[in-house]
This record gives C-alpha cells, sequence and structure tokens, in this order.
C-alpha cells in the first residue's frame, strides 16, 4: 500500500484528529484532516480533507496496519510486501528510516514509555522488538506462523499479538519476555482490548465469530456468531463494537453489537474489502478504509442509531487507515 503519502500541514498531529489512509496501488498513503465546522471552507470540504502527500521511495509491494508515535511525530508502517517498516518524520514531512530484515510485517506496535517497536511478522512467526531510537532489534519472541495483529495493554504493560490458526501471544513490554498465550479456534483477524475491563473481543472469520476472552482468566468464556467480519472495534462509553464483513459477503455491511448481549444493534452499507475500522468519540462518527477505493462515514445518532454519512474516494486497495485522535 505505498509509494507517497499525505501529511499534516502546521505539525499539530497530537491537538488535531487525522486519518491514514494506505493504499496498494498506486501506492500512495493518505494523511486526511479533519474538517472543522468553524468556517464555510471548512464546512465545504466536508467531513474529511486531503491535506497533503508526501513521496516515499523504493517501497515495493502492498502495505498493511501502521502505528504513531505522538510525542515523537513519527509514523510506523508495515510494508508487508517489501519486508521491512518504513519510520515517517510527521514533523518535517518525510521518509527517516527503514527497518530491514523482515518476514512479512503485518502488525506494528509502538510503546512509548519503553521506546520500542514491535512489529508482527507473517511469513516467520515471530514478533520482533527494535529500540525505537536506534531502530536495532533488540529480541525475537518466537509464535508460530502469521503473527498478525498488535494491541498494547498500557495499564498492565503487555502487548497482545494474533497469530496462527489460533492464538493471542502476551508479552512483557519491558523486558519483551513471552508472558503466556491464549488459545482460540481459528486465527484473529482483528481484535480489540476493552478499556476499563478485562475482556478482549476476538474476530475470527474462520469461525464466523467474535471470541469474547478474559484476559485475566486468558481463556474464551463466550463468543458470538456473527459471520466473516475482517475488522472490528470497540468503544466502552456506549459499550457498542463495531465490525465490517469480509470483501467476499454480500452485502458488504458494517455491524454494531451490544457488547454485553452480542446482539446485533445496527447493521449498514460500507465499503469493500474494509481491513481497518475507527470509532471517533469527539464526532461521534465510525470511518471505515476500503480496497474498493473508498473511506466510508457512519454517524452515530445515538448509541442504537446510525445513518451513512459520506464516502470519500482513496484508490483501489486503500484497506488499511490509521486513526489518531
Amino acid at each position: 500500500m505505498l509509494t507517497g503519502f499525505l501529511v499534516i500541514r502546521e505539525n499539530r498531529i497530537a491537538e488535531k484528529c487525522k486519518l491514514v489512509s494506505a493504499i496498494f496501488c498506486p501506492f500512495l498513503i493518505f494523511l486526511m484532516g479533519m474538517a472543522m465546522p468553524r468556517n464555510l471552507e471548512a464546512e465545504e470540504a466536508g467531513p474529511l480533507r486531503l491535506i497533503q502527500t508526501i513521496p516515499l521511495r523504493n517501497v515495493e509491494g502492498r502495505i498493511d496496519h501502521m502505528a504513531v508515535d505522538l510525542k515523537g511525530e513519527r509514523l510506523f508502517i508495515a510494508a508487508l510486501g517489501n519486508n521491512t517498516v518504513e519510520i515517517v518524520d510527521l514533523r518535517a514531512g518525510k521518509h527517516m528510516e527503514t527497518i530491514t530484515g523482515l518476514h512479512e510485517p503485518q502488525g506494528v506496535g509502538f510503546v512509548p514509555e519503553f521506546n520500542k517497536i514491535f512489529i508482527a511478522n507473517a511469513q516467520s512467526g515471530a514478533c520482533e522488538v527494535f529500540d525505537g531510537s536506534s531502530f536495532k532489534r533488540i529480541k525475537s519472541i518466537k509464535l508460530s506462523d502469521d503473527a498478525d495483529n498488535i494491541r498494547y495493554d498500557a495499564a498492565a504493560r503487555r502487548v497482545y499479538v494474533g497469530y496462527g490458526s489460533g492464538g493471542l501471544g502476551i508479552i512483557d513490554a519491558a523486558t519483551g519476555d513471552q508472558l503466556g498465550e491464549i488459545k482460540l479456534d481459528g486465527h484473529p483477524e482483528s481484535f480489540q482490548l476493552e478499556k476499563s475491563g478485562p475482556r478482549i473481543f476476538v474476530n475470527i472469520p474462520t469461525s464466523q465469530k467474535i471470541a469474547v476472552v478474559d484476559r485475566e482468566k486468558r481463556a474464551a468464556v463466550t463468543a458470538w456468531p456473527v459471520g466473516a467480519l475482517r475488522p472490528i472495534s470497540q468503544w466502552h462509553l456506549t459499550k457498542r463494537i463495531i465490525g465490517c464483513l469480509s470483501a467476499f459477503e454480500n452485502p458488504r455491511n458494517l455491524c454494531v453489537y451490544d457488547t454485553e448481549s452480542g446482539k446485533v444493534i445496527a447493521n449498514l452499507d460500507s465499503p469493500g474489502d474494509a481491513d481497518d475500522i475507527f470509532h471517533d468519540g469527539t464526532r461521534q462518527r465510525i470511518y471505515i478504509s476500503g480496497g474498493d477505493g473508498f473511506i466510508g462515514i457512519i454517524q452515530q445518532q445515538d448509541a442504537d442509531h446510525y445513518k451513512s454519512l459520506t464516502k470519500i474516494p482513496t484508490a483501489s486497495g486503500a484497506r488499511t487507515s490509521l486513526f489518531v485522535r
């Protein structure tokens, strides 16, 4: 997903919401700012508007997920097809470093407390740990094949990595030691940590369910049948979880679930081939990046009611994205 991307004009990444959308071809990453309804120009621009494009050279193949260092204003990009992680200086608006020697990196996470970068490799199944300043490899944790999404539990200082035919690896963020694993009955395509509780919501497309895991017990406690979801996102205030049906489902829908009962609350049209989805709590909006060439924007009217707001064109293959608040 890349050969260029869009950056912020006023060096204020930590102060304004941003949505970064990574693209397979023509290999661009878009950084889009939120239109502020304070003037006519912003209103006419719509809910998202393109700010700037920056070339990223010598990167081939598709991109997967991204992470951000807000304090250092850096963007980390898993360039899966290039076997690298690309690091962009968002303040200067240019590429700054490349981490090489990787094996199909899919997930990337940055832990600011320890200035460490965690990278999940699909081909080797290893989670590699790098120093955030020197970009030198510190440790390699072998999990299984197809290491994928990464999530960080800041309170417990633990990194969770989805991998293989069914597992979540648990890593100590300070030491890089593997603390254990949580067994699942299929590959975790996406998962989210409950922000004020012990649960993890895990999307398992092969089983067509969301597994609800207790991370203290390190075991699944229940599951909801949902169909072939791909990305999921969750927010606590309204106790809702959102997910998109995979590109092969017809129709390709956004589904909203109650996090207590697993009941479907709402079902709306979504961009196809989505791989990332985010909730904007400030504006009560949902952003969905789809490989069919659109970012879908859904307006949340209240906990149980939603409506499609608009679709922003990107490019074919722009499946992954990053929302920064």
